[in-house]
């Protein structure tokens, strides 16, 4: 088997985040090694893929059906999938939509026995990263996992950068995110008092707090931390899941 090109993407230097997949269910750790999940119905194929994964550093986990990988935990690391196209009972694309349906986000790269457009197509056109056909080029299949790993790394990065964000509008009361919409939306202190009938001292008593509990350093700051959010001038809109 041709060797790969040594990656900077190594199991023991990459940080973890969180996931937007409930089905993962278990926690994330600081640091972890990266995981290419593997589903071949081909014994050899996955044997050989296998090794390969390691000689790159990366965890290697390998199943014979799609089923056999929807029933196994995922962890919170970042992770990507090879997938063959053409397996016993789900096949590769019914996986895909099965993963899409549960919102997995874990890039796929297809590798299928022969060429097939449409299925190349219809792949592609849900998401899939990369369509490999077999026999692999093993440094274009090593090139193609670097590149869902560090794609798998930035989403996780920015769902955890999410969910913090999440966090510190709920630890708002419900006064101060009233407050915080209003200020987001461009009225001034007095103005938020009225529209709320609190005097404009309490007023600015809230759009501190609410700046402290953001993490804003600046009115402009908290504008674009409620646009994430997607914080309506109601003060009650819950934030983007």
């Amino acid at each position: 088997m041709p060797e790969g090109s040594t990656v900077n993407l190594q199991g023991d230097t990459m940080n973890s985040t969180r996931t937007t997949s409930h089905q993962m269910g278990a926690s994330p750790t600081s640091t972890a090694m990266p995981i290419v999940f593997i589903v071949d119905d081909d014994i050899s194929v996955r044997e050989s893929l296998e090794l390969l994964v390691r000689n790159e550093n990366w965890k290697p986990e390998t199943f014979a059906s799609a089923q056999e990988f929807l029933n196994h935990p995922r962890k919170l690391v970042p992770s990507c999938l090879v997938l063959d196209l053409s397996l016993p009972g789900l096949n590769g694309l019914e996986l895909q939509k099965q993963l899409a349906l549960e919102h997995v986000d874990m890039p796929i790269i297809f590798v299928t026995g022969y060429g097939d457009v449409p299925k190349t197509v219809q792949a592609m056109k849900a998401g899939a990263l990369e369509f490999l056909t077999k026999p692999l080029d093993y440094d274009a299949l090593v090139s193609a996992i670097r590149t869902a790993l560090e794609r798998s790394c930035l989403a996780l990065a920015q769902d955890a950068e999410m969910q913090e964000l999440r966090d510190r509008y709920a630890s708002l009361t419900p006064r101060e995110q009233q407050v915080m919409a209003l200020v987001v939306s461009g009225l001034l202190n007095k103005q938020v008092g009225g529209e709320l009938g609190i005097s404009e001292i309490t007023v600015k008593a809230h759009r501190g707090q609410v700046m402290q509990k953001m993490k804003a350093d600046s009115l402009a700051t908290l504008v674009k931390l409620a646009a994430k959010l997607h914080v309506g001038v109601n003060g009650q809109d819950q934030p983007a899941a």
